[in-house]
């Protein structure tokens, strides 16, 4: 249990922020972070409560590691739904519409180690420093890769994520803090990336799923910026120059879901922004998200956070 002391003795004197990042998600629900481009890490302390945490699905380019120090949390990843013990590491499928998931005595304290993949490897880097990343572009058995806290390896990256966390907040001389805190990210990509070395895939296998995601960017971009307007298979292939059978494969192997369901869930995301952020109508909203009939938005919107709109806007008030 050394690394894990380690870890609460280096975030015990931290100071964990109410998760409320409405103020950074942009017009269509994307939590957009800017990143220092010579040091493109982040690393945000959150304290989650049934009351207070920002509501609704979001996604992003850069890639993330979840972690809660404290209670249970649970995090769904498109179609699946993980839980998570205090000490399990979560790594985020950050292209896939993901949030985190209400339950009554929701109360914990949670690490997010967000950074750019050229943060670590890009061209031009070692050709070895692919293995870092393994662990995000690896998932080809559809399982969430989770380390959970009594697994082997989390006594090693308890520890060095307690020496991350040490660098990071406390900085210092900055090219010895963003070196150190650089180093002790790649002992923990390091490590994960051995634990999880069951599931590794060749180099050209690990480049293909990277390309993919790349690829379709451009799309991702294009949802962003108008969620509410029909999107149809065919001329979602054309943006992104594919065949509709070749781009159906793809973007469920980097979405985890069809198309459609990945317009509801934005769609369903914005309505949620809107409903928490302002106070027009129910009905206005609907049609603003891209849904015509407010008894389907309402049917929809229940099955995916629980609640009605109408409860969903009287419990976003604080």
């Amino acid at each position: 249990m050394k690394g894990w002391h380690q870890l609460i003795t280096a975030s015990s004197g931290l100071r964990f922020e109410p998760h409320d990042i409405a103020s950074q998600l942009d017009g269509r629900g994307r939590y957009d972070v800017e990143l220092d481009d010579e040091f493109p890490l982040l690393i945000k302390l959150f304290r989650y409560t049934s009351q207070r945490h920002t509501r609704g699905a979001t996604w992003h380019d850069r890639l993330e590691l979840f972690l809660p120090l404290d209670g249970p949390a649970r995090f769904r990843m498109g179609d699946q739904e993980v839980e998570l013990q205090r000490g399990d590491l979560l790594v985020v499928d950050n292209l896939k519409l993901h949030h985190v998931v209400d339950f009554p005595g929701f109360d914990t304290r949670v690490v997010v180690i967000s950074f750019r993949p050229e943060f670590v490897y890009s061209l031009g880097s070692p050709s070895h420093d692919y293995a870092f990343l393994l662990p995000f572009y690896s998932k080809v058995e559809r399982r969430p890769h989770v380390l959970r806290a009594g697994d082997e390896a989390a006594k090693a990256v308890h520890g060095a994520l307690a020496r991350l966390l040490e660098c990071y907040f406390e900085g210092g001389a900055k090219p010895f803090h963003q070196a150190g805190s650089k180093a002790f990210l790649l002992q923990v990509l390091y490590h994960l990336a051995a634990h999880f070395r069951a599931s590794e895939v060749l180099k050209w296998e690990f480049m293909r799923q990277q390309e993919r995601s790349l690829r379709l960017k451009k799309l991702f971009d294009h949802i962003n910026a108008q969620p509410a307007n029909k999107l149809p298979v065919s001329a979602a292939a054309r943006l992104v120059g594919m065949s509709a059978p070749q781009f159906m494969k793809t973007f469920k192997q980097v979405a985890g879901m069809t198309l459609v369901a990945y317009l509801n869930h934005v769609r369903l995301a914005n309505a949620a922004r809107l409903l928490r952020e302002t106070d027009r109508s129910i009905a206005d909203i609907a049609d603003a998200a891209g849904f015509s009939d407010q008894s389907y938005f309402d049917k929809r919107f229940k099955r995916a956070f629980g609640r009605t709109p109408k409860e969903f806007r009287v419990g976003a008030v604080r």
